[in-house]
């Protein structure tokens, strides 16, 4: 059985909330888009049991469209229920074509709530504090990626006002990428209660707060690839059964997603992720995890959205490069180097120390947003050809 897939415009995200309801109530599937196009490969008819298609190319590679049910999207909402305050209301802060801004139209209408839809485009915290006075429901919410959270913070500093919003949501969901520790320090010191979040489309996005599975969500590593299982899981990849098969694999009765993350998961049951798989470098004979670095380097002062790449070296083979839009803070680019290079070497190991920054005027994304790193690995290529 089948059922119509149905393009819808995300920069309406009022038409993405409307076309969701009829979706989960058994009507045509919702594929958000991030313009009016249809694309010519994006199917009419999708199987019965997918009413969400998400498409995402990830941090690189081509692109994907994930196929969601009803019932997975529904038990993402009902297991973030059961690990925070209970059902609330949201505030959509994020792009309604990304898997975490679907949640929050997901889980508002699971709870029965309307939520209060910020304007697509530059974060406002202005416009975010509106939004939040708009909500009428005394449990409050909202999903926002590390650039945001600190820009609110950054607001917070200067205005208590916007820190009492801040402080007045049961809890703030972040995730996306790696989200410093300083952050998170930060924001709980002014009382703000921050969630770090962990998952992707094909869990129907974050499974796992704060290093512990929600839900019936279950986690395992498997030769050091993060792997996880639950009634979360999309359906697979539409169209595209070969990758669906090397993503999704059953053990044990149970069906699991390969993230192709590296992590460990302590005694106690904490995951913690240290990178890409993908992202493992070997350079001067020692493997380095790119995700590892950049952990590190994110977490110095003034480089919170550095993203870090490989870059080919005439005698280490491979060395970690440094990409970011912030003005150097040291008062030369070599006292800047030379302190981040021993904040990496002391935290990661000598062979991780960066072997360069480079500055861009402005780091390239993804539609997702997220940083587009085969771009800038082409980018810091070129450099050193040059």
């Amino acid at each position: 059985m089948t059922r119509t897939l149905r393009a819808v415009d995300a920069r309406e995200p009022g038409a993405v909330l409307d076309a969701l309801r009829v979706a989960l109530e058994g009507g045509p599937a919702v594929a958000p888009r991030t313009d009016d196009r249809v694309p010519a490969d994006l199917p009419g008819l999708v199987p019965q049991a997918v009413s969400l298609v998400v498409e995402t190319s990830g941090s690189s590679g081509r692109p994907k469209r994930v196929a969601l049910s009803s019932d997975a999207v529904l038990a993402g909402a009902a297991a973030a229920d059961g690990a925070l305050a209970g059902p609330g209301q949201w505030v959509l802060a994020l792009p309604a074509h990304y898997v975490a801004g679907l949640n929050v139209l997901v889980r508002s209408l699971a709870s029965g709530t309307e939520p209060a839809l910020l304007t697509p485009g530059h974060f406002d915290v202005a416009g975010f504090v509106a939004a939040a006075g708009r909500l009428e429901h005394p449990v409050r919410y909202s999903s926002l990626v590390p650039a945001q959270l600190s820009t609110a913070l950054d607001a917070a500093d200067e205005d208590a006002g916007v820190a009492d919003v801040l402080r007045r949501f049961d809890a703030l969901l972040v995730g996306g990428q790696a989200t410093p520790g300083p952050l998170v320090e930060r924001a709980r010191r002014l009382g703000v209660t921050v969630v770090r979040t962990y998952g992707s489309s094909e869990t129907s996005g974050g499974c796992v707060y704060d290093g512990v599975p929600v839900g019936r969500t279950r986690v395992e590593v498997v030769d050091g690839q993060v792997e996880l299982s639950g009634p979360s899981l999309a359906e697979g990849y539409l169209d595209d059964p070969e990758r669906t098969a090397a993503a999704f694999v059953t053990r044990d009765g149970l069906r699991w997603y390969r993230t192709g993350d590296a992590g460990t998961v302590s005694p106690g049951g904490v995951l913690t992720v240290s990178g890409r798989l993908d992202d493992v470098i070997v350079s001067g004979g020692e493997k380095v995890s790119l995700g590892v670095v950049e952990r590190v380097v994110r977490e110095q002062p003034g480089l919170a959205d550095a993203v870090v790449v490989r870059a080919a070296h005439a005698r280490w083979g491979e060395v970690p490069v440094v990409v970011t839009d912030t003005a150097p803070p040291a008062p030369s680019a070599a006292d800047d180097l030379a302190a981040l290079r021993s904040a990496v070497a002391t935290a990661a190991g000598r062979a991780a120390a960066p072997d360069r920054i480079v500055r861009v005027d402005a780091v390239p994304v993804l539609a997702s947003g997220k940083p587009d790193r085969m771009a800038l690995t082409r980018l810091v290529a070129g450099l050193a050809a040059s």
